[in-house]
């Protein structure tokens, strides 16, 4: 066997020193997860209840208002202050059904009165504007005759009915109940009809082919899918009949809550006007909810 070169001859492994580990030295694994963790922050921002806004809103709103009033009255003179105000306003609630004649009664009269009055002339706009907003939406002939003057009529302001119906029946009350129904019969209609003619075509041509009477139709479709609509066209209506004899009653005297604004301003106590004026609102604001609520109830997809 032949010899190696010397090169290779003279070649050795490395040497691997090893040396103990002293591991008070080293980090342990725990404190090396505990130094790349991110540090809590000192404090942790929580997000508040979605209610809470909504809830917090309207006080906020009532506040800045009451505010923005009690600025008013201290610097616009005659302005009675809220708190005045709210001290006058528990007197007159403390006996609002009190009657000393047939012109001076409490607060909970007029209102009453004014209901009632709504009430009618409301009842009798239905009875009249529903069915003829069924008529309108179902036949276009009629509907086109109809148009040009419910287009005239309906822009009329409510106050120009009223001499007509004092010249008609000769009396305060029913003339405001007049103006009532008129004003409040154009709402019904014409939601009504637009509730009618947004049926689809599919369930009258299907209504045709099965030879169905016009009373089954309106029974089992009309009706049904013109509900939502001619509730909507009732919630209007209702907003409009309150404010309407609002002003009437201020025009044609009596007993009633408008005849109770003007009383107040003959007499010069403006924070009874005050009181009435709220007292209004919130009236017309528990109508409005009432709709709404009748609304929901007969809502359909």
């Amino acid at each position: 066997m032949s010899a190696l070169p010397a090169t290779v001859r003279t070649l050795k492994p490395p040497r691997v020193e090893i040396r103990p580990v002293d591991e008070s030295t080293q980090p342990h694994p725990a404190m090396n997860q505990a130094s790349s963790a991110p540090e809590n922050p000192p404090y942790v921002r929580t997000r508040a209840p979605d209610w809470l806004p909504r809830v917090l809103a309207p006080f906020i709103g009532l506040a800045l208002f009451v505010a923005l009033w009690a600025i008013l009255a201290k610097t616009g003179g005659r302005l009675p202050d809220p708190a005045s105000t709210w001290h006058s306003a528990l007197d007159v609630f403390s006996n609002p059904f009190y009657k000393k004649g047939p012109n001076d009664q409490g607060i909970g009269w007029n209102v009453l009165t004014s209901l009632g009055r709504v009430g009618i002339g409301f009842g009798l706009a239905a009875l009249v504007g529903i069915p003829l907003g069924f008529l309108l939406g179902r036949f276009r002939f009629l509907s086109d005759m109809a148009a040009p003057i419910i287009s005239i009529l309906k822009p009329v302001s409510p106050l120009a009915w009223l001499p007509i119906g004092l010249m008609v029946f000769k009396a305060a009350n029913p003339a405001a109940i007049y103006v009532i129904f008129v004003c409040s019969l154009w709402p019904m209609i014409v939601n009504t009809a637009v509730g009618v003619r947004h049926i689809p075509q599919d369930y009258l041509s299907v209504a045709r082919v099965l030879n169905l009477s016009e009373w089954t139709i309106f029974r089992r479709i009309l009706f049904p899918a013109v509900l939502p609509y001619m509730i909507t066209g009732v919630r209007l209506s209702i907003g409009v009949a309150w404010l309407v004899i609002v002003a009437a009653e201020m025009l044609t005297g009596g007993v009633g809550i408008g005849f109770c604004v003007w009383d107040e301003w003959n007499h010069l106590n403006v924070q009874h006007i005050i009181i009435a004026i709220f007292t209004v609102g919130l009236v017309g604001l528990a109508l409005e909810q009432a709709m709404l609520l009748l609304a929901r109830r007969f809502s359909y997809e």
